[in-house]
């Protein structure tokens, strides 16, 4: 293969990515806007999709958010029904926060297709294939988590 064929595949690499985090970019904001969210509480309520509960405690860190604006935020979910918030039995000095079933029904309609359509692609690759696509993907991971940290420090946000 040419140097110039490598370089235009390495450039059809980085359009693809760019393509590819626009358009997920763009179907989060709608699926925000279907669910009656904003990005960051769409955000919330896929960790709790995922972890089945959490603390607000835990929850502002992983969403960079201070104690007062994870209470807003649970505050606003829990007014449209998106999540249920209880004592902790094991400390009740603690909250848990829990997804609603419906909401959590709500995200499988509007996310299940990728797990299920995206398997089925997943499915089309072999185990070198997937070893290379998944170094691809971790390393892109580490390269955005570094820089998002450098741009956090150059923010002053820290979180």
């Amino acid at each position: 293969m040419s140097t110039e064929d490598l370089n235009e595949l390495r450039s059809g690499v980085g359009s693809g990515m760019q393509a590819l985090q626009s358009v997920v970019d763009a179907y989060d904001e709608a699926a925000a806007a279907v669910l009656g969210v904003n990005r960051t509480d769409l955000r919330c309520l896929e960790l709790l999709f995922q972890d089945g509960q959490s603390t607000p405690g835990a929850l502002g860190p992983a969403l960079t958010l201070t104690t007062g604006s994870v209470t807003a935020m649970l505050d606003r979910l829990e007014k449209r029904g998106h999540l249920t918030r209880s004592a902790d039995p094991s400390d009740r000095r603690k909250t848990l926060v829990r997804i609603a079933d419906a909401t959590k029904a709500r995200l499988w309609d509007l996310y299940g297709p990728f797990v299920t359509e995206g398997g089925a692609i997943i499915d089309g690759y072999s185990g070198a294939e997937l070893e290379l696509l998944t170094g691809f993907l971790r390393r892109s991971r580490e390269l955005y988590e570094r820089q998002l940290a450098g741009l956090r420090e150059l923010s002053g946000s820290g979180g």
